[in-house]
């Protein structure tokens, strides 16, 4: 197939475009590189242009005879959503639609969509299945689910069948340490603590040592990079046009932020000082996915489910790229 990556820059979709190509498929990248990285893309596929730019994708789809869409270009910043939300209603719901009609126009009916565990909030029950009310409490998560819902409409009223992916913690990097986790500023837990073991930071800051847990430290699911892009194949293969579907991607298995420091001091080797900061708001407890629908419906189950082994193929990523892509 043709495929269309949006925000194939980035992070899980530079991963997804390596999966794609590896698979056999013909990739396009549509990227900005506002916040995606040109050293991630392979030579010849990247296509610079706006997500809101319809007429550009319009172009692109007729002239690379496209066949399906993934979507990664929404921006995923909490902080960044609450202090400037019109950022993020611009790019991930106005631009996201002109996404959509652009298809229409160019007569392409599938697309898979990175959503996020943002949209459920701070949910009652734990673990998190598909079943449990969305109730976002930042912009960010309001965006994705003002898209989802968007797809839900435009698959019923014009025929575009679409997968929203809902991925807990993405982490890891590619097992051949060639591409992996760049972001300015660093949000993501395991790199910020990999960036002490090579001494780009003095001390971890853990916020919050006295949570309702075993370790007093929150508990959220770790899905690997690699994983999150075989679940993007596997829900490529499954779009009927006119139909939808919704799933949450992790591995039903919970990491407490000091087990994530014990991981990357084992692998490393490092010692890693740390320091209790206060609590920071919004942060819930624990955030595990209940993913058993996605293993139902789209066949899907992750590799790497072992801590230490997905903090390794971040370390391989970081120790051989400590400023990220400006060394490739």
């Amino acid at each position: 197939m043709n495929i269309l990556v949006v925000g194939g820059a980035g992070y899980i979709g530079s991963h997804t475009v390596r999966m794609l190509l590896d698979a056999g498929h013909q990739v396009v990248v549509y990227d900005n590189l506002s916040r995606g990285h040109r050293a991630a893309v392979p030579e010849g596929l990247l296509v610079e242009g706006e997500l809101a730019d319809r007429e550009k994708l319009v172009s692109v789809f007729r002239e690379k005879k496209i066949d399906a869409v993934m979507h990664f270009a929404a921006f995923a910043l909490v902080n960044e959503s609450v202090n400037d939300p019109s950022l993020y209603y611009r790019n991930n719901v106005v631009a996201a639609v002109e996404l959509l009609d652009a298809m229409r126009e160019a007569g392409v009916d599938r697309i898979v969509f990175s959503s996020t565990t943002a949209t459920y909030g701070e949910p009652d029950t734990i673990p998190i299945a598909e079943t449990t009310p969305q109730q976002p409490i930042n912009p960010y998560g309001f965006t994705k689910l003002v898209f989802e819902q968007a797809l839900a409409d435009y698959s019923a009223a014009y025929g575009i069948g679409y997968a929203a992916l809902r991925y807990f913690n993405a982490a890891g990097a590619h097992p051949d340490g060639s591409i992996g986790e760049d972001h300015d500023p660093e949000s993501h837990l395991i790199p910020i603590v990999l960036q002490v073991a090579l001494g780009q930071r003095e001390f971890i800051t853990i916020y919050g040592d006295d949570y309702p847990t075993p370790d007093g430290t929150c508990i959220r699911d770790y899905v690997h990079v690699q994983d999150l892009a075989s679940a993007h194949l596997a829900a490529l293969e499954r779009l009927e046009p006119g139909k939808g579907l919704c799933v949450n991607l992790g591995t039903g298995r919970g990491t407490s932020v000091r087990e994530i420091v014990r991981a990357c001091r084992e692998v490393s080797g490092h010692p890693i000082p740390e320091v209790i900061g206060e609590r920071r708001a919004g942060d819930p407890p624990e955030l595990v996915a209940d993913a058993s629908l996605a293993e139902k419906l789209l066949g899907w189950k992750t590799r790497y489910n072992d801590v230490n082994e997905i903090v390794a193929t971040a370390w391989k990523w970081h120790q051989s790229h400590p400023n990220g892509y400006s060394d490739a």
